[in-house]
């Protein structure tokens, strides 16, 4: 499933449109990432959008797993 576990961000659709102005239908997929976080002391590995990624990072909220706060 193509949706990231934190933001609900998924597929979205519409339209590839050529120079001569054909509309063919196209997906644009999230970019997950597979991210092992710890959440209550327990580890945690959740499906991730890489904009999620970088605002957890941002926040102070996502450190390496090998890594105490």
């Amino acid at each position: 499933m193509q949706i990231c576990e934190l933001t609900g961000k998924g597929k979205q659709y519409g339209s590839n449109v050529s120079f001569s102005q054909r509309h063919t239908k196209k997906v644009w997929k999230p970019n997950l990432q597979k991210k092992t976080i710890i959440i209550d002391g327990k580890k945690v590995q959740m499906k991730l959008s890489t904009q999620a990624i970088r605002t957890l990072k941002k926040k102070g909220l996502l450190t390496p797993v090998g890594k105490a706060v």
